[in-house]
């Protein structure tokens, strides 16, 4: 059932976000790339909720649950340009050390905050839906993957070379693309699961890379 499975992705993801946090705490020069730890803390979220539906039945309470996880959605995803620009930046990228690409990187993240509340979050209609055996509540008018997570893979994308060129980690560059494959097309499985499953290797791809850029010339690694 769909609803054990979202309960363990929460699970996973609670652990990635105290492997994060160790990294952030033994991390001599922490930097924006730990912004994600706010888009795992979601994304615990985001999973936990959607398996609890089915528990916590349909009505107000669910409802509001699910409304705010496309608030977090919206303010949450966009971040991960911002980590992309660091892990660019730390990867030894010599224009990612301009100024110029710092605030490029905020005004993007921002714009897409923006325009994520405006077009998607504050005029969110949502309806119950029961789908294999997960209960939750989803857009009234909703079609394919949405904008945003088709734009955020741009600088994820972009990390994903450069840590690949420079580094020679080809983990960021992986998960992204099997993020990309995930969201573009159908999976033939009887799950509502499997779209989360590709943002779980995203993230740990992300975390991997991480630690690979941060920690290279330490010995001693979590």
């Amino acid at each position: 059932m769909d609803s054990v499975l979202f309960l363990i992705l929460a699970a996973v993801y609670m652990i990635l976000f105290a492997y994060g946090f160790i990294l952030m705490k033994l991390d001599s020069r922490p930097g924006l790339r730990y912004l994600l730890l706010f888009v795992t803390a979601g994304l615990v979220w985001d999973n936990a909720i959607i398996g609890a539906g089915i528990f916590i039945g349909e009505g107000p309470l669910l409802e509001q649950l699910n409304v705010t996880r496309y608030w977090i959605h919206a303010v949450a995803t966009p971040l991960l340009a911002i980590v992309s620009y660091d892990l660019i930046r730390q990867a030894g990228s010599p224009w990612a050390r301009k100024k110029a690409a710092a605030v490029g990187a905020w005004l993007f993240t921002a714009a897409l905050i923006v325009v994520e509340l405006i077009t998607e979050t504050l005029p969110l209609v949502v309806e119950p839906s029961l789908e294999y055996g997960a209960l939750r509540y989803v857009p009234v008018e909703a079609s394919g993957p949405p904008l945003m997570v088709i734009v955020i893979l741009v600088p994820l994308l972009a990390a994903g070379i450069t840590a690949w060129r420079r580094n020679k980690s080809p983990l960021l560059l992986i998960g992204t693309i099997l993020m990309a494959l995930g969201s573009a097309f159908p999976i033939p499985i009887e799950s509502s699961a499997v779209t989360n499953v590709f943002e779980l290797l995203l993230l740990v791809s992300l975390w991997l890379t991480i630690r690979k850029l941060t920690f290279s010339r330490t010995v001693s690694l979590p």
